[in-house]
């Protein structure tokens, strides 16, 4: 989550923020050129669907199931660089970049869990897919829960990596949670502040995922960064307007959970102070068929800071 908060931002975060950027550190980046979105490195080959909007997605593998897997906020299929080869061994695995985001249109459309669920079951007729493993990391996982809901027949089984939409707010919190991040914030973000917020979806940083500050400076830079920017405020918005926390008794899919069990994000610890694992066991115990696993030492974004534990959780589960 790539994001600056406004200045009403608790006292208390931005003190978080500055004890961390001081142990963060980092090479400088704000010097290099712009990069077109349609650049990024992904370390993969990249693909795009003619369709409306169009879908870019990364297609690597084969088998007899194929294992969808969709970022969260405010990233990109680039995410699961440390994830595709191990999964594409014996599954073909498809990493999408969801509208507004990475390689995919952009624009002024309906961005919104209900939308983004529904873009990615004309995405799954469209390309043929039988027997899909969908595996949603933190806000692709709240779109996941929306598909399996929403399209049953469209997946045969639901991963959840750290999922939005298990985590309840009230009214007033989403409103407040929703109002603190500004389109502004985002495209004028400091490179400091950008180190600063990425490190908060890690246990530990660790100056090897740099990258992901290089590509964040260097897309803020890009005539796109605007519409980027415009599509995270509004897919903000939409978890929180379109909650699924209330719905998890009907999802019908067997459903496995996999979380860091030191998540700084979830969860929250302004609006609802406790430990990750009480939230996430919590939606094992609605879901009808629904197993979990914790990693240890693994935050947030756990598919890159530990993808060894994560890839083999994953695989287990599905040859289980």
């Amino acid at each position: 989550m790539v994001m600056k908060m406004k200045n009403k931002a608790p006292l208390l975060f931005l003190l978080i923020a500055a004890i961390l950027s001081l142990n963060c550190g980092g090479i400088k980046h704000a010097h290099k050129e712009a990069i077109a979105f349609s650049d990024i490195d992904y370390g993969f080959e990249t693909q795009v669907l003619d369709a409306s909007p169009n879908i870019a997605y990364i297609d690597e593998g084969s088998g007899d199931q194929t294992i969808l897997l969709v970022h969260g906020l405010a990233s990109n299929a680039g995410f699961w660089r440390y994830n595709i080869e191990a999964l594409s061994e014996n599954y073909r695995v498809i990493a999408v970049d969801l509208p507004g985001y990475g390689k995919s249109e952009k624009g002024d459309l309906p961005y919104g869990m209900g939308f983004y669920a529904q873009v990615l079951a004309n995405f799954i007729t469209q390309m043929d897919l039988d027997n899909v493993v969908y595996v949603g990391h933190s806000m692709g996982g709240q779109i996941g829960i929306t598909l399996a809901i929403n399209h049953p027949e469209m997946i045969s089984e639901l991963v959840l990596a750290a999922p939005a939409g298990i985590e309840k707010f009230d009214r007033g919190e989403g409103k407040w949670l929703a109002n603190v991040f500004t389109q502004e914030g985002i495209v004028k973000a400091p490179e400091p502040t950008i180190r600063e917020n990425l490190s908060l979806n890690f246990f530990r940083w660790n100056p090897k995922w740099e990258w992901m500050v290089e590509e964040r400076v260097r897309m803020a830079k890009s005539p796109e960064m605007n519409e980027f920017a415009y599509t995270v405020v509004q897919s903000i918005k939409a978890m929180i307007d379109e909650p699924t926390s209330d719905y998890l008794h009907l999802i019908t899919h067997p459903t496995f959970i996999i979380y860091g069990n030191e998540d700084g994000l979830i969860p929250n610890r302004y609006l609802n102070p406790g430990h990750t694992a009480d939230v996430f066991e919590q939606g094992v115990s609605k879901i009808p068929n629904a197993t979990s696993k914790a990693l240890r030492k693994s935050g947030h974004l756990l598919q890159i800071e530990n993808p060894t534990g994560f890839n083999s959780a994953l695989l287990d589960y599905l040859n289980d």
